[in-house]
């Protein structure tokens, strides 16, 4: 019972409201005051030794080339080629939304940064042209998922250092499910736009010409991504120093290409990026050290055992997992559940033979929509702030969404390929 203590009492703290890091700290901590003979400096150990991780040096990078990108134009280029690409659409804002989402997934790394700058930049225009307030949050918290899977999320880099497995693979493999998810989106969207009369912005298609010099004029923007997958793939630089690279990159384009980016500007892009890797870092710290509980209770192992009882079947687990994914989701914050489950579920998945690959990529995309869904769901909190809707009515708005995006993590479970096409194909099976 005493081993249980520190887990239940993680529960209740959430219950309470507790802010998530705190939440975790505090529960690990108790575990060093209920243990027999294991000193507290430990504890203090553990949280820092969190920090002296070479991988994670990529978290603030990736962090600030995402806050240097609004500073240096590159959004506002690509929102002028999402209008020429959509704008045409029934639901065309909604539609622009989730094609500027996915153009932004590979350079803003954020999935919070992206609800709240899409919130801001489509929710008053789109409630203006008649679409419910509620509609505009959900759609603009929605498209911010796309963002964990086509790289760089930072996500995918959590879960690859926690799980020991390559970062690179990781976001090759994210390309595909992310993709998917916009389609998802895209098509959802113009189902409820077309009931509900959303109008496009212009009636008629712009042309090939005007998406070709919008194009051409985002060309530097699109080919980030490009640069770090080639990078990585061609052993240039490892994930850490791409995050670095990106930067510089990102800086040279704005400055020099752009023209956009100057030095007025940076102190408000390096207080945005210390304040998110911040709220990050102090997660992983926080969970290092609860972590530390979990492995001397032997709690993984036990797991695994558990569910090896369960069944055999490695799809039947995976469809287990799921489900319990999708209840946490509901409560716990998902960057919180992503750190605290990896280091449970990685073994358990190893014994079955499952692909960690493949399963990062389902970690990563069933708790990233949890970031949409009520109570507690990260982008929900931040669209919904920014748009004034109240949570229940967006609750019933965003039904539809989350049915399509279910159906889209189904495909990834079940078939592995959708995720790890690309990386066999380009790094080798």
């Amino acid at each position: 019972m005493t081993a249980a203590l520190p887990s239940l009492l993680l529960v209740l703290l959430f219950a309470l409201n507790v802010p998530v890091a705190f939440a975790i700290a505090i529960s690990a901590l108790s575990f060093f005051f209920l243990a027999d003979g294991l000193p507290i400096d430990i504890f203090f150990q553990k949280m820092v030794a969190a920090t002296d991780s070479y991988p994670l040096l990529a978290v603030p990078f990736f962090v600030l080339a995402g806050s240097l990108m609004n500073a240096a134009g590159i959004t506002r280029r690509l929102l002028h080629l999402a209008d020429a690409l959509v704008g045409h659409m029934t639901g065309a804002l909604a539609q622009a939304c989730t094609v500027l989402a996915t153009l932004l997934g590979g350079l803003t790394a954020s999935s919070s940064a992206d609800a709240a700058m899409l919130a801001k930049l489509f929710g008053p225009e789109m409630v203006r042209r008649g679409y419910s307030a509620a509609f505009a949050a959900a759609i603009t918290s929605s498209a911010a998922i796309i963002t964990a899977l086509i790289p760089p999320g930072i996500g995918l880099i959590i879960y690859g250092y926690l799980a020991d497995v390559s970062v690179g693979r990781l976001f090759l493999a994210g390309v595909v499910p992310g993709l998917l998810l916009a389609l998802s989106l895209l098509v959802t969207t113009w189902m409820i736009a077309r009931h509900r009369g959303y109008a496009p912005v212009r009636p008629h298609f712009v042309g090939f010409g005007e998406v070709l010099r919008a194009a051409r004029d985002a060309v530097w923007a699109l080919m980030i991504p490009v640069f770090i997958i080639v990078g990585l793939r061609y052993g240039l630089f490892t994930t850490t120093e791409a995050g670095a690279i990106t930067v510089f990159v990102t800086i040279f384009i704005g400055a020099v290409i752009y023209r956009e980016l100057n030095w007025a500007k940076l102190p408000g892009v390096l207080r945005e990026t210390v304040l998110d890797t911040s709220s990050v870092m102090l997660l992983i710290c926080a969970a290092s050290a609860f972590g530390f509980y979990l492995a001397w209770e032997r709690l993984p192992p036990a797991m695994a055992s558990w569910m090896v009882g369960l069944t055999s079947d490695p799809m039947t687990l995976l469809l287990l997992i799921n489900v319990l994914l999708i209840v946490l989701g509901t409560a716990v914050e998902g960057t919180a559940a992503l750190i605290i489950l990896t280091p449970i579920f990685v073994p358990v998945i190893l014994r079955f033979g499952i692909d960690p690959v493949h399963f990062g990529i389902l970690l990563v995309t069933n708790l990233t929509i949890a970031g949409i869904t009520p109570p507690v769901g990260q982008m929900m909190f931040i669209s919904c702030a920014v748009l004034k809707v109240p949570m229940e009515v967006y609750t019933v708005e965003i039904l539809p969404i989350l049915g399509a995006m279910l159906v889209v993590l189904g495909l990834i479970t079940f078939l592995p390929q959708v995720s790890l096409f690309l990386p066999n194909l380009i790094m080798g099976s």
